[in-house]
Order: structure tokens, then sequence, then C-alpha cells
């Protein structure tokens, strides 16, 4: 099964990190990094706000508990944002190269 990762990160140069760990690594076929996203949620009893940039990772369900670990060990949140969503259908030939990139 192929997966779009959310993953939020403190800015630009932590998200540019965690994304050429991933892609070295074949954890990701992609990575595309949005800049300057903002964010509003509740952490340690109150509302807060954050501005983050957001890593939007294409992988597969196989490879998620390695994306999930890697991406701790190079976050820098307690607690940082790991979503996983299926991709329940796309482009052939798209799909076929994120199982290339993969290998």
């Amino acid at each position: 099964m192929y997966l779009v990762i959310l993953v939020t990160a403190k800015d630009k140069k932590e998200a540019q990190k965690i994304s050429a760990g991933l892609i070295k690594a074949k954890l990701a076929a992609c990575v595309n990094i949005i800049n300057k996203v903002d964010s509003i949620f509740f952490w340690a009893g109150k509302i807060d706000r954050a501005q983050e940039s957001l890593l939007v990772i294409k992988s597969k369900k196989e490879k998620l508990s390695k994306v999930i670990k890697l991406v701790k060990s190079l976050h820098s949140y307690k607690v940082p944002e790991i979503i996983a969503i299926p991709i329940i259908a796309g482009d052939k030939p798209y799909l076929r190269w994120i199982d290339a990139a993969l290998r």
C-alpha cells in the first residue's frame, strides 16, 4: 500500500534535514516541503500557535515504522506529528516510480 505521510517541523531547515534523511535511507520516494504553515494546536494545557514547515512524504506501508523511527531521531519536537494516509489510487507510472525509488 502506498502512503502519504504528513510531518510538521519547526522550520524549513529541520524539514530539509528530515527529508534528506528519508530520501538517503530510501524510506521516501519524494518529500514536498511546504514552508510557513500556520498551526494552531492544543499543547501543555493551552492553545498554542506556531509557524511550521509541512513535509508531504510519499512512501509505502512497509516502510512506515522505519520512517517514524528516522523522523523521531531527527526531529526537535517531543511529540512530532507523523500521520500516514493511504493512497487509494494513482497514476500507474507514478506509483511504479515510487516502487523503483524505494528499492
